[in-house]
């Protein structure tokens, strides 16, 4: 089957949500690089529940009103990637972790850099939150949606903490 897909308005900038099979399979962004994220033939569908539901509760968590996504996602990649966006989706909100805790954490404590390319091709931003991953520094670091949208990202959510 092809993909669906709806571009929705956001604090951060148009979002072009991605869905098959009723599952959320990417969230783009609008200067994503392309080829970041491979998909197969796409068709405009603002009326599709899977991705109507993901605005919805996108739009709850840029109220500050959601913490969690309840959402069915397939994430298309190797393994390794896999393993990683696993990773990403068990950092609680508000919090964020480091390229090495990831690696760590998946058990490549070598494979810091393999991560942080793994990070950055996550294809569904946000809801996997590859924005709660930082350098060990603490810096911010890369971030297909710019840094900027890294840090209005983690801003929103440090507000919501309180």
């Amino acid at each position: 089957m092809n993909y669906v897909f709806k571009t929705v308005k956001t604090p951060i900038g148009a979002l072009k949500l991605v869905a098959r099979d009723g599952c959320l399979a990417a969230i783009l962004w609008e200067n994503d690089r392309p080829g970041r994220v491979r998909l197969g033939k796409l068709r405009e569908d603002d009326a599709d529940p899977t991705l109507n539901e993901v605005e919805r509760q996108l739009a709850e968590y840029f109220d500050g009103k959601r913490r969690r996504f309840d959402i069915p996602m397939e994430f298309a990649g190797t393994d390794f990637q896999k393993k990683v966006w696993k990773a990403l989706l068990e950092i609680p909100y508000g919090e964020t972790r480091s390229y090495r805790s990831i690696a760590e954490r998946i058990g490549h404590v070598n494979a810091v850099r393999a991560v942080g390319a793994a990070n950055g091709r996550n294809p569904i931003s946000i809801i996997a939150p590859c924005h709660r991953v930082i350098g060990s520094s603490g810096s911010l670091t890369g971030f297909a949606g710019g840094l900027e949208a890294k840090a209005r990202l983690l801003a929103l959510e440090r507000a919501g903490m309180d």
